[in-house]
C-alpha cells in the first residue's frame, strides 16, 4: 500500500479536524436528536440509530453533489452554490418544523391527560432535513483538492471527513443525553415535547441569523 504523499496528509488531517469542529460548533447535528429522544423517552439504541441513519444522510448528499462535480469538470462556484441554497432550505425547514412542534406540545401539555406516547414520528422529518443539509466544508475545502491527486485521495479524505464527522455526532448526543436524563424537574415534563420544539427552533434560527 502507497505511503500517501505530505499533501494528502495535511488534507487528512484537515478532513478530521474539520469535520470535528464543524458538528461540535453545530448544535443542529446532535440537539434536535437529544430533545426528541428526552420528549419521547426514546432509548439508547433508539437515539443512537437514528442519530447514525441522519448522520449517514446528511454526508451523503454532499458527497454525491461533490462526486459529481469532480466528475463533470464542474466549476466549484457552482456547487458550493447549491450547497449554499440546501443549507438555507434545510435550516428553514429546521427551524418551521420547531415551531410547529412547539406549537404541538403546548397543545399537548394543555391537555387534561397527557400521553406518554404518540403517534407521530418526527425523526423522520428531521431525516429528511439532514438530507437536504449540506456538509458546507467538504466539497470547496477538501473533496476538489484530493481530486487533484486521484481518486483514491477524494476517497479517503471523504471517509475521514465522514467518520469523524459520524464519530462526532454520536458521542455529542450520548453525552448529552446521559446529561439531561439525570436532571429531574418536576412537574415539567408535560411540556417536555414544547421544550423539544423550541429548541430544535433555536437551532434553525442559530443556523439562518447567527451562521452556525
Amino acid at each position: 500500500m502507497p505511503v500517501p504523499s505530505p499533501e494528502m496528509m495535511v488534507l487528512l488531517a484537515s478532513a478530521a479536524s474539520i469535520a470535528f469542529m464543524h458538528t461540535l460548533l453545530g448544535p443542529d447535528h446532535y440537539l434536535p436528536f437529544v430533545s426528541i429522544a428526552v420528549a419521547r423517552r426514546w432509548s439508547w439504541r433508539k437515539v443512537l440509530s437514528i442519530t447514525l441513519l441522519c448522520g449517514c444522510g446528511h454526508i451523503l448528499g454532499s458527497v454525491l453533489l461533490g462526486m459529481f462535480g469532480i466528475w463533470a469538470q464542474a466549476g466549484v462556484g457552482g456547487l458550493v452554490a447549491i450547497e449554499g441554497w440546501r443549507g438555507d432550505l434545510a435550516a428553514w425547514l429546521l427551524f418551521s418544523f420547531g415551531l410547529l412542534y412547539l406549537a404541538w406540545g403546548i397543545r399537548h401539555a394543555g391537555r387534561h391527560e397527557v400521553h406518554r406516547h404518540s403517534h407521530a414520528h418526527p425523526q423522520w422529518i428531521i431525516f429528511i432535513i439532514f438530507i437536504l443539509g449540506p456538509c458546507e466544508p467538504l466539497i470547496p475545502l477538501l473533496m476538489y483538492p484530493a481530486a487533484k491527486a486521484s481518486v483514491a485521495g477524494v476517497l479517503l479524505v471523504t471517509g475521514v471527513f465522514g467518520a469523524v464527522t459520524l464519530v462526532t455526532m454520536l458521542a455529542a448526543v450520548a453525552v448529552s443525553f446521559y446529561g439531561v436524563r439525570r436532571l429531574h424537574f418536576p412537574g415539567i415534563s408535560r411540556y417536555s415535547h414544547a421544550m423539544a420544539g423550541a429548541t430544535i427552533s433555536l437551532c434553525g434560527a442559530s443556523i439562518l441569523f447567527m451562521g452556525l
